[in-house]
């Protein structure tokens, strides 16, 4: 893995907070969100084919669907939506809403076929009153991990067998072991334990040579980690604050990655823009919600 990584700027939208990058093999484009601006983004991977729809409810994370629907989170729900007619179709399930001082995070599509999707604290003084949970299509909703400040990273090995999480505000990565037929977890492990300087673990991608690769938000750094923990590579980004990798297009070698810009606006123009390098090492296919009964 000892390889640089020349990032390129491919769509200067200035988001807010650009997030959950999901790569669509059949459409073969890009699906992401502004959370800031409760947005829901789609673009060809050259930037082209743009189109951006905006919701009163918030969206904060987006997956696929088999049905070619996204499974969409809001601020306090998990939605289907019809990307051919703009619309959301029906309501899957309601979290915490309840609590207006959380809302929901990172979330995606595991091998299970389930939504996996985390909440966080937005207090001024952030506690760990957050949490992970499992949507299955049924609308039932399973907490799975408790006691997080802000739910982030989850991504799976290439097998299936081991699910990476992380607390933004921990802010630390685990690991678990990952049964893809029925979802469950088991065996948690402490993979890293990382600061401001070496980059809070925000949105995060797994290669096929069982690499974990996380958004050091805090550090304008992506922090290439092994299954094991060893920091493998640190790669500098365009932009303070880059927010989550993906990997994309027919040999998913193309490594997309959203940021955010901070408000003072004195960053460079680009950051809130999504960035493109080429990776010598292929990403996890997505797995897709699913909805095929609903």
């Amino acid at each position: 893995m000892s390889f640089d990584l020349t990032f390129d700027c491919v769509l200067d939208l200035r988001c807010t907070v650009a997030e959950s990058p999901v790569y669509d093999d059949r459409r073969n484009c890009l699906f992401f969100v502004d959370i800031g601006k409760g947005a829901l983004h789609r673009a060809d991977l050259t930037g082209a084919g743009h189109i951006a729809w905006t919701f009163d409810h918030g969206a904060c994370c987006v997956g696929l669907a088999h049905s070619g629907r996204l499974v969409f989170a809001q601020r306090d729900r998990v939605v289907l939506f019809d990307p051919e007619s703009g619309a959301i179709v029906r309501q899957i399930a309601s979290i915490q809403a309840e609590r207006p001082d959380t809302r929901l995070n990172d979330g995606k599509v595991g091998p299970d076929g389930a939504f996996w999707v985390g909440t966080m604290h937005e207090a001024a003084k952030r506690q760990p009153v957050a949490s992970l949970y499992r949507v299955i299509p049924d609308g039932t909703v399973e907490r799975r991990v408790g006691e997080i400040i802000c739910s982030n990273g989850l991504a799976w090995s290439a097998d299936g067998s081991v699910l990476f999480h992380s607390d933004s505000r921990g802010p630390w990565i685990d690991r678990w072991q990952f049964d893809p037929a029925t979802g469950a977890i088991s065996e948690r492990r402490r993979l890293a334990v990382l600061d401001e300087a070496s980059g809070r673990p925000d949105g995060a991608a797994t290669d096929v040579a069982g690499n974990y690769w996380s958004a050091g938000v805090s550090a304008g750094v992506l922090n290439c980690f092994s299954s094991e923990g060893e920091l493998i590579r640190t790669h500098r980004f365009p932009v303070p604050a880059p927010t989550m990798p993906c990997f994309a297009g027919p040999d998913r070698k193309t490594l997309l990655v959203t940021s955010l810009r901070h408000a003072d606006s004195s960053e460079d123009s680009r950051a809130g823009g999504i960035f493109a390098a080429r990776s010598p090492v292929a990403g996890v296919a997505v797995h897709r919600f699913d909805d095929r009964r609903l």
